[in-house]
């Protein structure tokens, strides 16, 4: 029995290391310390939503590994179609030529494609490649429903997905992209939660998604409700799956809409335009108690409350929304919400409309985590990128490097300290001798938690466009305990 238990732990030890999809606790004797070692993760899959139906859509693929100490040699980044994941002989054995291969770490690597027919990328890197790496798909549409520029973080596949935001009002057009990365089917369960509750469909439960495909859900044929909020649920009942929610306005443009964090009781939305002009918070709480939040704006000069948007009580079950205008009013912001009761869970995200008249455009900001150890956003340019850093409880001090250029230039570093309760559009280094785009990273140094967003501004065919992704820890490391002290600790316990 005490050498199965010491295979156990040596094998869930190595499993977490190569895969970064697991942390192990140990048993301890009493007074004995805990330690782990912090190790690069050696394997991690990324997953991209099919991008865009219009003829007209030009997309970008931007991939990004931070150089990290430690990291495995060797190894290697992909991103294929989903469809080429399996040549449909042998489950598992690829085929097809990647869209995107990256030489190596600390450089980014590009690809393009054009028209309506782009399909949704299934993506693994191992080794050198794993550790915080970073896929950004960025979608142009000059004309139609959900004209501008629409971006997202591609997503690491999971089982449970919560997009507060979404809509099936006439004027919007949402899809859910569900992809499987996997040998096997997915079954999954869409929930849609309005003002008044969950809304009556059975249409939304148990949709299979086959092995190495995606499927867009179209919201509307989920119910015949109408409501301008909606708070939707992806649960999958067996495998996993990458979702996002591509919210399409036939006058406000569109943009993708990236999960939630998880339920919390505390929550940050970091990076509100400052030139903003509508904004809307989205919230709901999957508990059975009521939840009352206090609002926040962390502005330049501290933690202020909005006129008339003090607080905000969400009801058991309910999706709840409220209007803050131009909330911002020409400075940097992040929304923060804390509760009464840090006990009742909450999602969150708001809804940012930039522009007036034929030129308004949207996009969104989930609750999101901290920046943690490392985060890394990529696809910059030289013009057009702002990056947008908070510090809600404490001061705090990170460090932002501006990668090597995909085409050129060096990599440059630049420390900020974060005043406590701040929000700043830090003016973030680029590359020297930048020839093409390149990545931002960002490092905790000491002190509070810090949460960033970086927005990306560009114009098509004289149509403003925008889109923001935020900034959470990369999950490039993963902890893993000391062996010789785990042996020591069960030998201990075992006698």
């Amino acid at each position: 029995m005490n050498r199965t238990t010491v295979s156990l732990i040596a094998g869930t030890a190595a499993l977490a290391a190569v895969t970064g999809f697991a942390t192990l606790s140990p048993p301890q004797a009493a007074g004995t310390a805990r330690t782990a070692a912090e190790l690069p993760v050696e394997r991690t899959s990324l997953l991209c939503p099919a991008p865009s139906s219009s003829d007209i859509a030009e997309t970008s693929y931007t991939s990004f590994t931070p150089v990290t100490k430690g990291a495995a040699s060797g190894g290697k980044a992909e991103l294929q179609a989903a469809g080429a994941q399996s040549d449909g002989k042998s489950a598992g054995k690829k085929s097809g030529k990647p869209v995107l291969e990256p030489e190596e770490p600390g450089k980014p690597a590009t690809g393009d494609t054009s028209g309506g027919d782009a399909p949704a990328l299934v993506g693994t890197a191992e080794g050198r490649f794993a550790p915080g790496w970073t896929v950004q798909e960025t979608t142009k549409v000059a004309a139609g429903s959900g004209r501008g520029l629409q971006g997202v973080n591609c997503s690491a596949p999971d089982t449970e997905f919560w997009f507060p935001g979404a809509s099936t009002a006439a004027d919007r057009t949402d899809y859910v992209h569900l992809t499987n990365p996997d040998d096997s089917a997915a079954v999954v369960d869409i929930e849609l939660y309005g003002k008044n509750g969950a809304l009556d469909s059975t249409l939304g439960e148990s949709i299979t998604v086959a092995p190495h495909s995606s499927d867009p859900i179209l919201l509307s044929t989920l119910t015949e409700e109408k409501q301008e909020n909606l708070t939707v649920h992806v649960n999958v009942r067996s495998g996993r799956v990458g979702a996002a929610v591509q919210a399409l306005d036939d006058k406000l443009g569109g943009d993708w809409l990236a999960a939630s964090t998880d339920p919390s009781g505390s929550l940050v939305l970091p990076g509100i335009p400052k030139d903003a002009t509508a904004v809307r918070l989205v919230a709901f709480t999957p508990s059975d108690s009521d939840a009352d939040l206090k609002v926040q704006l962390a502005s330049p000069s501290g933690l202020i409350t909005p006129a008339g948007n003090e607080t905000l009580h969400v009801k058991a079950g309910m999706t709840t929304s409220a209007d803050l205008g131009d909330v911002t009013r020409g400075e940097a912001g992040s929304l923060v919400l804390t509760p009464t009761d840090a006990s009742v869970p909450v999602v969150a995200a708001l809804r940012v409309v930039r522009g007036k008249g034929d030129d308004q455009e949207t996009a969104f900001i989930p609750a999101t985590r901290p920046v943690g150890t490392r985060a890394t956003v990529a696809d910059n340019s030289a013009k057009g990128t702002t990056l947008s850093l908070t510090a809600p409880t404490r001061a705090a001090t990170v460090k932002v490097t501006a990668s090597a250029g995909s085409k050129g230039g060096e990599a440059v570093s630049k420390t900020f300290t974060l005043k406590a309760g701040t929000t700043e559009n830090v003016e973030a280094p680029t590359p020297t001798g930048l020839k093409g785009t390149y990545a931002l990273t960002v490092e905790h140094v000491s002190g509070g938690p810090v949460y960033g967003a970086r927005t990306l501004a560009a114009t098509a065919d004289g149509v403003p466009g925008f889109t923001i992704q935020t900034l959470p820890d990369d999950r490039g490391m993963v902890a893993v305990p000391e062996a010789d002290q785990d042996l020591s600790v069960l030998q201990k316990q075992t006698g």
